[in-house]
């Protein structure tokens, strides 16, 4: 999950840094680059999920988040180096409260997709980043967009989750709230901590509560060395590696482009549990998953216009004064 666990990395920082086009430089050109990490992101994320499904036999959904959330935080810990002296307890707190958010959503998540396909589980997980955009941005038109997502879950709970386990479903939905609740505060803790300083730390307050859950359902089989090797392999695709490559991908990608390619996860991840978990969708499954997609992608568009306007409205009351520059 970027899952979720895509979301994200602080910012704050990307649409300044990401190049303009003009004379001489290749504008569409130049955002195949970031776009494609954007994508390579997406499906370390997806394949990580179906490995961890694949290693559910072994240690166990708590267990597999534990390995998880544990090898990421060393990684990043020793990657990132994040100094633990000088931050108020205001900053603390948020940093804590974004390390339990993080293990809600990854604990709930696991919890999904040990019941349900991988598909169906980010499609509804999505729900949560699509309610608080629509939330966020209070227009008229996002009412046909959260139709449209209600639309895509009666399809795909075969007009009463029928055809989903309904314990699977809730523990999806409850992830997609926690990564609504994920969203809002890596923004907080992108701007109280430098760089990746703060998802480190919280990573590791994550880890460090999951921990004792994965040990009580799974015991010594966390020790096992395949068990290790797979899950520090989750960690890998699920966690490190696309934070890294979302990283370099905003520095140079406007962050309302990177909205609208996460919003495609849900197919990533339906592709994701055919190829490697021989999970078939139905075409009632695939129609509801493409609903949920093709109004995740409309509600962020919404927001991106919504911003061009208020910004166009900034401009024109700021023209004259000398201000505008």
């Amino acid at each position: 999950m970027t899952t979720p666990d895509t979301a994200t990395t602080p910012q704050p920082a990307t649409t300044a840094a990401a190049p303009a086009a003009g004379p001489g430089r290749p504008g569409r050109l130049g955002s195949l680059g970031p776009v494609g990490l954007v994508f390579a992101g997406g499906i370390s994320v997806q394949f990580g999920g179906a490995l961890a499904v694949m290693l559910m036999p072994r240690a166990g959904a708590l267990g597999v988040v534990a390995l998880r959330l544990l090898v990421a935080a060393v990684v990043l810990l020793l990657v990132c180096r994040p100094r633990l002296r000088g931050h108020s307890r205001t900053d603390w707190g948020t940093v804590v409260v974004f390390g339990i958010t993080m293990a809600a959503m990854n604990g709930l998540f696991y919890q999904a997709v040990a019941r349900i396909p991988l598909g169906p589980a980010v499609t509804l997980e999505v729900l949560g980043p699509l309610a608080l955009s629509v939330l966020a941005s209070r227009r008229a038109i996002n009412v046909v967009w959260a139709a449209l997502a209600l639309a895509g879950v009666f399809l795909l709970g075969g007009g009463g989750f029928r055809g989903l386990d309904p314990m699977g479903a809730a523990f999806a939905l409850g992830a997609g709230a926690m990564w609504a609740a994920y969203i809002i505060f890596s923004a907080r803790t992108g701007r109280r901590f430098p760089q990746a300083d703060g998802l480190a730390l919280a990573m590791a307050v994550g880890a460090v509560l999951f921990l004792p859950l994965g040990i009580a359902e799974s015991g010594t089989k966390l020790l096992d060395p395949v068990t290790l090797g797979l899950g520090a392999a989750v960690a890998l695709l699920s966690s490190v590696l696309p934070y890294t490559l979302e990283l370099l991908a905003l520095r140079r990608l406007p962050a309302s482009t990177f909205a609208i390619l996460m919003s495609l996860e849900p197919a990533i991840a339906a592709t994701a549990g055919f190829l490697l978990l021989d999970q078939a969708l139905t075409a009632m499954e695939a129609a509801a998953i493409a609903l949920v997609i093709a109004a995740s992608m409309g509600a962020v568009r919404t927001q991106v216009g919504r911003g061009r306007d208020r910004d166009r409205r900034k401009a024109a009351a700021l023209e004259g004064t000398g201000l505008e520059g």
